[in-house]
């Protein structure tokens, strides 16, 4: 697939934006889109939700049917979750509305450019545009675009330039990824970001069960929900780790499995598996990896795997 149709590279100074559709990503990067002086002409929103995220972040925009949207935008912005893409993409080559030299740009972070080749056949400028972070549908969405980066896949030069382009007018910052690596370069980004949350989900369970009923007479019972004490107390540890990690790397590493104390381990896991089988699982799985990091010895690595308990004793 090539570039063509457009002229005034890289890009025109205002275009006409359309969003397919009003979630949390497409609502937040039109608005950027808009900050940066372009306009948003159209929004497909279907559900009751949709339309009153676009109506929120939205409210100039029109909701419009699909081939609506398609027909009046310079620029479409198709953000849908990686398996809709297909469908989609087939949905708007049979709308009969697409012009050749629109600019269209998806957002789902593993798939690149080949997904839109009936759109390039049509005489699109495809562009694979993925913000590397995560939307939670609040107003901070459009303010974290300002320190994020986008993984921009295109055809040519002339492609990136585009994209590269776009993705600065929205306050981030473009990273090139070729189309054969963006499957890799997703689910590295869904390992840290999203099993991040799982595994602090995971620490803050286990202090609230270690913390339950240990408040002094008189005072009133641990605020363990969102925000409360085991949120304060883990808060700036896990802070400082990612802080460290992201300049240090592996050299970050503390604790027991840094340490080689395969007995402190062991007393960690015998809590774990009586507070919470599944949560012992979850620090065996991690302690493994943290252990292949730190280039631990045997007889930690024996205890994480239930195979050289014996290794206690060296």
């Amino acid at each position: 697939m090539t570039s063509s149709g457009i002229s005034n590279w890289p890009a025109p100074a205002r275009l006409t934006v359309g969003v397919i559709s009003a979630g949390r990503v497409g609502t937040a990067l039109g608005s950027a889109l808009e900050a940066a002086g372009h306009v948003v002409g159209g929004v497909l929103a279907r559900s009751e939700r949709s339309q009153a995220r676009a109506a929120r972040l939205l409210p100039d925009s029109e909701l419009l049917t699909l081939a609506a949207v398609v027909a009046r935008s310079e620029l479409l912005l198709v953000a849908v979750p990686d398996d809709a893409l297909d469908a989609v993409v087939a949905e708007i080559a049979a709308c009969g509305a697409l012009r050749a030299g629109t600019i269209v740009a998806h957002t789902a972070g593993a798939r690149g450019i080949a997904v839109l080749a009936p759109l390039a056949d049509l005489g699109a400028t495809c562009l694979a545009l993925h913000p590397a972070m995560t939307f939670v549908d609040s107003d901070e969405d459009v303010r974290r675009l300002h320190t994020a980066c986008f993984g921009v896949t295109a055809a040519d030069e002339i492609g990136y330039a585009v994209g590269s382009a776009l993705v600065l007018e929205m306050g981030g910052e473009p990273v090139r990824v070729r189309e054969e690596a963006r499957p890799l370069y997703h689910a590295s980004l869904a390992h840290g970001a999203n099993h991040l949350v799982a595994l602090i989900s995971d620490a803050l369970d286990g202090l609230r069960i270690a913390l339950a009923g240990q408040e002094l007479p008189g005072q009133d019972p641990v605020d363990d929900g969102p925000g409360g004490l085991p949120a304060r107390v883990l808060g700036p540890l896990v802070t400082a780790a990612l802080e460290n990690t992201l300049e240090l790397g592996p050299r970050a590493l503390t604790g027991p499995v840094a340490r080689g104390d395969a007995h402190a381990i062991a007393r960690h896991l015998a809590a774990l598996d009586e507070a919470d089988p599944d949560l012992a699982g979850a620090y065996r799985a991690m302690a493994l990896r943290a252990a292949h990091h730190a280039g631990a010895s045997d007889a930690v690595r024996g205890v994480l795997r239930g195979t050289d308990p014996e290794g206690l004793d060296r």
